[in-house]
């Protein structure tokens, strides 16, 4: 769990600088460095909730292919698993 909490902060911050770098001052520098940490991160990821034995709720696989955010959706939902469903009421 640490290691997707880490990837997928990662992801979702890179994925923000990217674009921001994006939309204003375009620096090269940046996209050459972000666009490979958000690649990696991307993919550990996706890797980590694929791999992660148990995943049982319905989704949640899925939910870490959304680029961005869903390592996110995907972590969100395997901690709503693991405290039970009285704990998500």
């Amino acid at each position: 769990m640490r290691t997707l909490r880490i990837a997928s902060a990662v992801e979702a911050v890179s994925l923000a600088l990217l674009l921001l770098n994006l939309f204003t001052v375009h620096a090269g520098y940046v996209s050459s460095l972000g666009g490979p940490v958000h690649g990696t991160a991307y993919l550990v990821t996706v890797l980590v909730v694929w791999n992660t034995p148990g995943t049982p709720l319905p989704g949640t696989r899925w939910r870490a292919v959304i680029p961005g955010v869903g390592g996110l959706l995907a972590l969100r939902r395997m901690r709503r698993k693991a405290t039970g469903p009285a704990a998500a009421n």
